[in-house]
């Protein structure tokens, strides 16, 4: 029993601290609610890759259940254990994800005091999840076609964009925000962040062109791959550039600290990007990278929406009184 004791005491503490975080938050709590979600979303949007690339799309082929009589994997003829055992994995993910967002929300409203801000911010992620989750059962009805595959993938980088919204306005007030850089330098940064999203678009074509649909029976883009890949090139060429310039328009103008290694740390992510899509093309896009790829195609949409974040600011955010049943207890 001591031992049984020990071993459960650390998970006693894990769930109290939640459990205060979630219903008695300080903006510091509320931002580290926030940066799970951003976890957890990008987590799931690569394990989606991977059912792609394992070719388990289909591994439960009805929806919302694994298969027409069971919501678990169960013996099936025309798939093997293990592809449903990846995706049925895949959207038991999807409870993790709606837990961390069902948190933020719930944060975001014992908040004190309440802010509007992150209350929308912070709704947006549920409502998120259950549109991924519906459009899920869409992408499986239609066999995996490539327009629902790749709007699922759309809907992924835009609650990630709310993930990260919530986190960096959960540190801050709710003044209006101050120019840090000079305003063609922020211009060039919202360019950037329709850049990154038309490159991160286009790579969704490639992918619907390619051979990892996910499922043998998969429909296809009935485009050139070389066409697309070059085209998406030519977008990764671009936002390059484009990083590039901000990133010397920042140093030349002496912008804050923050911001120059911000967009630092973006190129370095983009040229890593890079190197993998095109050792990609010279390998025959071996299953492995095209995962690797989705993982970076995150990476360089979170550190865009990051160092876009960080050409302005905002005075700090005020301390928060704590809430009535925590306050009680302190005093008592």
């Amino acid at each position: 029993m001591p031992t049984l004791t020990r071993l459960a005491a650390p998970l006693v503490a894990l769930w109290l601290a939640i459990r205060s975080a979630v219903w008695n938050p300080t903006p510091q709590s509320m931002r580290r609610i926030a940066f799970w979600s951003i976890v957890v979303n990008a987590g799931i949007t690569v394990t989606g890759a991977v059912v792609r690339v394992s070719k388990s799309g289909l591994g439960c082929p009805t929806w919302p259940g694994c298969t027409a009589d069971s919501y678990i994997p169960v013996a099936h003829p025309e798939h093997s254990p293990l592809n449903m055992a990846i995706e049925f994995g895949n959207r038991l993910l999807t409870f993790v994800v709606l837990a961390f967002a069902v948190a933020a929300l719930i944060a975001a409203l014992r908040l004190a005091p309440r802010r509007r801000t992150l209350v929308r911010l912070a709704s947006l992620q549920p409502l998120g999840v259950a549109v991924q989750g519906l459009w899920g059962g869409l992408v499986v009805g239609t066999n995996l076609n490539p327009v629902t595959v790749q709007m699922h993938f759309v809907f992924s980088i835009a609650l990630i964009a709310a993930c990260v919204g919530l986190y960096v306005r959960a540190g801050e007030g709710d003044g209006p925000p101050r120019r840090i850089v000079h305003q063609d330098i922020r211009r060039l940064g919202h360019v950037l962040v329709i850049a990154v999203f038309g490159l991160l678009l286009a790579g969704t074509v490639v992918t619907g062109t390619g051979p990892h649909s996910g499922d043998e029976r998969a429909s296809r883009f009935d485009f050139d791959i070389e066409t697309v890949a070059r085209i998406h090139a030519d977008f990764v060429w671009a936002v390059a550039g484009l990083t590039f310039a901000l990133l010397f328009a920042l140093h030349v103008s002496n912008a804050p600290g923050r911001a120059r290694q911000a967009a630092f740390t973006l190129f370095l992510v983009e040229l890593s990007q890079g190197v993998i899509g095109y050792v990609q093309y010279f390998t025959a896009l071996p299953a492995f990278l095209a995962g690797l790829h989705v993982l970076g195609a995150v990476l360089v949409w979170i550190a865009t929406l990051r160092v876009v974040y960080l050409l302005r600011e905002r005075d700090p955010v005020e301390a928060a009184a704590p809430s009535r049943p925590l306050a009680e207890a302190v005093s008592g």
